[in-house]
């Protein structure tokens, strides 16, 4: 009798953000569409935990959050060395084939983790700038994934694949007039979708509470769907019921192919995440990047929209409630602006970034050619001859996906 198959086990960690953490839900569902077993690695933040109850058929599991910076150094050091102990304890548990870690460094010790398991390793990056997380474990894993070409030029790791950001197939779907009647709005009325991310809500919300006055009088049928992050919550609510506006505010959606399927443009940051679902969706977006952003990535992953007219962008310090409002009305009620716009979000819309990633890290578990460049058991030998003394892997060539463009 032939030995039992099982299941590739793939652990994804994507806590911290909803930009980490909805890229990796979407590959979750493709490897598990492919017959894989996933774990989601995330944090103890709401964002996380709300955002994983709309995960079907995964597990996720907490693991003590990891942030850099400066000021705290020794509070990041325990808070990683939790985490690391907790992905070794859960690995010897049950040692996963695969570890992707999506960004951040919520990342990075299942990534160290996996290695003493031997598992193939694996970071995804979706701006256009790496973070500093993914810049450290691209030379350590067995390979890189990337949204943008000029991305994978920056990691450092012997083979990059450019798959685009992965986006949830289920925001492509959606009936424009059903997603607003199931929000409680006119069907028939365009909406504004407003949201600020997790990290960066705060000026936006400030931003469109001074041009509501503009908005009632100057487009009176606009109504708003309105994300406004952990803060601000009743202060937004009560500016708009103030204004007599119909608006629905909450601190965040999981289905978020609700509220962009219900919208007709959006006022948004510049995450990777957010600016692959815009395009996903074809939907007209202003972008105010949020200036804080580590390496100013936002700014560049919006100038990349701009540049190609795939969506107007505002400065957060010059953005005013007049220039706003003169934007939302450009994007909702003119015609031939919107049709340029989606136009030009098509060309950066990969809708197959998720199953191209699993595709991808299945080949690796099964000990094919390609990405990995390895398969388990040479990393096994690799493991028992070095010692953990394995030197950084040299930079080489940049793979495409099939459909992607190398620019530049």
């Amino acid at each position: 009798m032939s030995p039992a198959v099982t299941a590739p086990f793939v652990a994804i960690a994507c806590g911290g953000t909803g930009g980490h953490l909805f890229p990796g839900l979407a590959v979750g569902e493709a490897l598990v569409r492919r017959g894989a077993s996933v774990a989601l690695l995330i944090s103890p933040k709401a964002v996380d935990q709300e955002a994983v109850k709309a995960a079907k058929d995964m597990e996720s599991i907490t693991l003590p959050a990891v942030a850099f910076e400066h000021p705290h150094f020794v509070r990041f050091l325990r808070g990683f060395g939790q985490a690391f102990r907790g992905a070794r304890r859960l690995f010897r548990q049950r040692p996963p084939d695969a570890v992707l870690a999506m960004g951040g460094f919520t990342g990075a010790p299942p990534i160290l983790a996996a290695r003493l398991s031997h598992a193939a390793t694996f970071v995804h990056e979706s701006n256009a700038i790496p973070g500093r997380a993914n810049r450290w474990l691209a030379p350590w894993v067995d390979g890189a994934f990337a949204a943008f070409p000029s991305t994978a030029r920056a990691l450092w790791n012997r083979t990059v694949m450019v798959t685009g950001t992965p986006v949830r197939p289920q925001l492509r779907s959606q009936d424009n007039a059903a997603c607003r009647t199931s929000l409680g709005l006119d069907p028939c009325q365009p909406v504004l979708l407003v949201m600020g991310g997790s990290q960066g809500a705060r000026a936006i919300n400030r931003l469109v509470m001074q041009a509501l006055p503009l908005f009632g009088g100057q487009l009176p049928e606009l109504q708003f769907v309105h994300l406004t992050g952990p803060h601000d919550l009743d202060e937004v609510r009560a500016a708009y019921a103030a204004q007599g506006c119909r608006a629905v505010v909450r601190s965040f959606v999981a289905e978020m192919e609700i509220a962009m399927g219900a919208a007709t443009a959006a006022i948004s940051r510049a995450g990777a995440s957010s600016l692959a679902e815009l395009a996903a969706v074809r939907l007209p977006a202003i972008l105010i990047p949020y200036p804080t952003a580590a390496d100013n990535h936002q700014y560049v992953n919006a100038l990349e929209f701009a540049q190609t007219s795939a969506a107007r962008m505002l400065a957060q310090r010059g953005a005013t409630a007049t220039s706003v409002t003169r934007l939302v009305a450009e994007l909702t009620r003119c015609g031939p602006a919107r049709a340029q716009i989606q136009s030009a979000l098509k060309q950066w819309d990969r809708p197959e970034a998720a199953e191209d990633v699993a595709s991808r890290l299945l080949a690796a578990v099964h000990g094919q050619t390609g990405l990995a460049g390895a398969s388990r058991e040479r990393r096994r030998r690799r493991a028992n001859d070095c010692r953990g003394s394995a030197a950084p892997a040299a930079r080489c060539e940049v793979t495409l996906a099939p459909g992607g463009h190398l620019t530049g």
